[in-house]
């Protein structure tokens, strides 16, 4: 069982106090907090390690590639890839689907290519799509949802087109919380001949993934949502499908010989990879990846399924609101719609009493369409959460009314 209290002493924001009120962080869909062990991992690096990585001939170059590419193994073993080799170090999630989308626009699809979505994606997820599709004009198409916004997977079984080439789906809905059956839906899109690609930004933080167990193509994730530092994340590709195409971005390291009119490129990962790396982010992103792994991610899973549904229920209680997404099997995201109060109000109103929450349409928009609702409030949680804050929250929504004028919900 995880021990919340002790956890908690891990996370030095968490301690703080504005006007002798704790802080209540419910926000970590949108970015998780660092422990300790990652702040620390960081600094050491630039206090005490630091140089340039793949380059540099004397010792401290080569202590600091060790720890770099220490932490692609660290990432390797935490998907269970079938090599490290096969992990691309991005500045993200956003970053590994532009990735993909430029490489599909460039050397997969054609006229009238299929590209299958779903209406639940994340903007990052969505956007990169539509460029690569106006660029040789090929076409989008979605998956349906149900109500929990699961997705329809009898009439995804019926629609596959004879031209789709690429499905990309997210693993869990960054609104919803709602988490999708990737492996189902990879097998089904592997009997097409499709390339899968996975939106795991939601996943990772909060459930064990084996890659290999799911059968995908390419998985992405950011390090930021899953107590790691921003800017750094990891793109996982199959090696046959990463040595099959070629890079879209050039620079230095990622060649193996360059004269003046051509080059040619380096080995997997390297060739993905041009330029300095965020080095001190991949070496946090190991160190996060170390702390979860100690945690566990079977009692992470299982704590915030535990927390997100007892959430759930109490939030049920305030009167005039509206719940979205299955009240089980989950992550911690909860989204709701506070009958007569604007959901950018009720975020001003809880942050009055130092609850964190997002408020808005969470880079997805057209599921705010599907939803027909301009935006949603969202409470998220995560393994250092309390069932305490979930009492608070509910309390202070309750308040929310009267502080708005509603005396009488």
């Amino acid at each position: 069982m995880i021990d919340v209290k002790r956890i908690r002493e891990d996370f030095p924001i968490l301690s703080s106090k504005v006007d002798q009120q704790p802080l209540i962080y419910l926000d970590n869909a949108a970015s998780t907090q660092k422990p300790k062990h990652v702040i620390d991992a960081i600094t050491d690096f630039y206090s005490n390690s630091y140089s340039n990585v793949h380059r540099s001939p004397h010792r401290l170059g080569a202590d600091a590639t060790d720890m770099f590419e220490g932490a692609r193994v660290k990432v390797g073993n935490f998907l269970n890839a079938n090599e490290s080799d096969e992990v691309v170090f991005t500045r993200g999630t956003t970053e590994s689907i532009n990735i993909l989308a430029g490489i599909a626009a460039q050397q997969m699809l054609q006229p009238d290519d299929v590209i299958l979505l779903t209406l639940s994606e994340h903007h990052s997820n969505l956007i990169p799509w539509q460029m690569a599709a106006a660029r040789v004009g090929a076409k989008l198409e979605f998956v349906r949802l149900l109500k929990d916004g699961s997705f329809d997977i009898e009439r995804l079984k019926d629609n596959w087109n004879p031209k789709t080439k690429i499905f990309a789906f997210q693993h869990a809905s960054n609104v919803m919380g709602t988490v999708h059956p990737a492996k189902e839906l990879c097998t089904l899109a592997q009997e097409h001949g499709v390339v899968t690609v996975i939106d795991g930004a939601q996943s990772v933080p909060h459930m064990k993934v084996d890659v290999q167990d799911i059968g995908c193509d390419f998985y992405a994730f950011s390090a930021h949502k899953m107590c790691g530092p921003t800017g750094i994340g990891a793109l996982w590709g199959k090696r046959e499908m990463l040595e099959r195409f070629d890079p879209i971005f050039g620079g230095g390291e990622m060649i193996n010989k360059v004269d003046l009119e051509n080059a040619s490129y380096n080995v997997i990962p390297y060739k993905y990879e041009p330029g300095t790396p965020n080095i001190a982010g991949v070496i946090g992103m190991g160190a996060a990846i170390d702390y979860l792994t100690a945690v566990d991610l079977d009692e992470i899973e299982h704590y915030v399924d535990d927390l997100a549904t007892y959430a759930v229920e109490r939030l049920a209680e305030v009167p005039g609101i509206t719940l979205y997404g299955p009240s089980r099997g989950r992550t911690g995201a909860v989204s709701f719609w506070l009958d007569k109060i604007h959901p950018h109000d009720v975020a001003s109103v809880l942050d009055m009493n130092r609850i964190c929450i997002r408020a808005g349409h969470h880079c997805a928009e057209p599921l705010m369409h599907w939803l027909n609702v301009p935006a949603t409030a969202r409470a998220s949680f995560y393994f250092y959460n309390t069932r305490e804050e979930v009492d608070t929250l509910v309390t202070s929504l309750q308040e929310a009314y009267e502080v708005m004028g509603y005396v009488n919900q």
